[in-house]
């Protein structure tokens, strides 16, 4: 999507500043810096929006070479607006967007050149019929581990309605990544509480669940039991992209050969980044980077 961010409330007026967003891209961007070779595929409308997001992937070193240009809808759209301290009111406008018609055939091409990770979000299927039908689609793809940030948006569906489509997805899936109320989403009907949940999907087939718990840090479980890492302290500038951040660490840390505690380490060190700048994916590091949080506060680098 194109991201407009405003500096006041909008109906106050003032300044919007033009940028990308998008979970998945966020991701791509964010493994891309650290030296991994990533691939999008998704839908841009034929406009100067959608030459912005490929443009930006492409200076951002994310192959977008199976992107589809629709020239009968427009790219989509989300709005940030900033409201009191670190609270931000976010709208989408995606109804009709090319990202909502998306279809299975146009990730085709991607697929077939095969991949270690296929990396989703319930973002997407919440997007309409077309989209749901291709994260099913890229979920059964042969090869790589199938990752699904639950990704739950209120604004574009129900609780109800993500259960619905996203649970039949959890046997094909590898690795859940979920903040501790969206388990629910994914887990079996009565499954509630995050011991419940997480129980469940291992018993479904996932190997790793893997729990986001903001300030307070994460959690990944396995058949073999479960790691903790707390939050990095940083100063917080802007939250938005932060669980992109995280995933782009964790999935990092996989690709890698990192064991699980070594990836949640690096999960909770490039949330840290992406809390402590403005911007979906602007602060995200280079792999070069990691280890600039180790250093005193007020360092200067010279």
């Amino acid at each position: 999507m194109a991201a407009l961010r405003a500096d006041r409330p909008l109906r106050l007026g003032g300044t919007l500043s033009l940028s990308v967003a998008g979970a998945e891209a966020n991701v791509a961007i964010g493994l891309a810096r650290l030296g991994h070779s990533v691939r999008w595929a998704g839908a841009v409308g034929e406009d100067e929006f959608g030459g912005l997001v490929l443009r930006t992937l492409r200076a951002e070193g994310v192959d977008v070479s199976h992107v589809a240009v629709d020239p009968a809808a427009p790219t989509g759209l989300v709005v940030f607006e900033p409201r009191v301290a670190d609270l931000t009111r976010v709208s989408y406008y995606r109804s009709g967007s090319a990202g909502s018609r998306l279809a299975p055939a146009a990730l085709a091409g991607a697929l077939a050149e095969g991949a270690r990770i296929v990396h989703l979000t319930g973002i997407t299927a919440a997007l309409g019929p077309g989209p749901r039908a291709a994260v099913e689609t890229a979920a059964r793809a042969p090869g790589g581990a199938v990752c699904l940030d639950v990704n739950h948006r209120a604004k574009l569906w129900s609780r109800e309605e993500a259960a619905a489509v996203l649970r039949p997805l959890v046997p094909l899936l590898d690795i859940v990544v979920a903040s501790d109320d969206e388990l629910a989403l994914v887990a079996p009907p009565g499954a509630e509480h995050e011991a419940e949940c997480v129980e469940a999907l291992l018993a479904q087939g996932v190997g790793e669940v893997v729990v986001k718990r903001g300030a307070a840090g994460a959690e990944v479980f396995t058949e073999h039991g479960s790691v903790v890492r707390p939050a990095v302290r940083v100063p917080v500038r802007d939250t938005v992209g932060a669980g992109d951040a995280f995933v782009a660490g964790y999935l990092s840390g996989l690709l890698d050969g990192l064991p699980v505690a070594g990836r949640l380490d690096r999960a909770v060190t490039t949330g840290a980044f992406a809390v402590a700048a403005a911007g979906d994916w602007e602060g995200l590091p280079f792999r070069e980077e990691l280890a600039l949080l180790d250093a005193a506060p007020g360092t200067a680098l010279r």
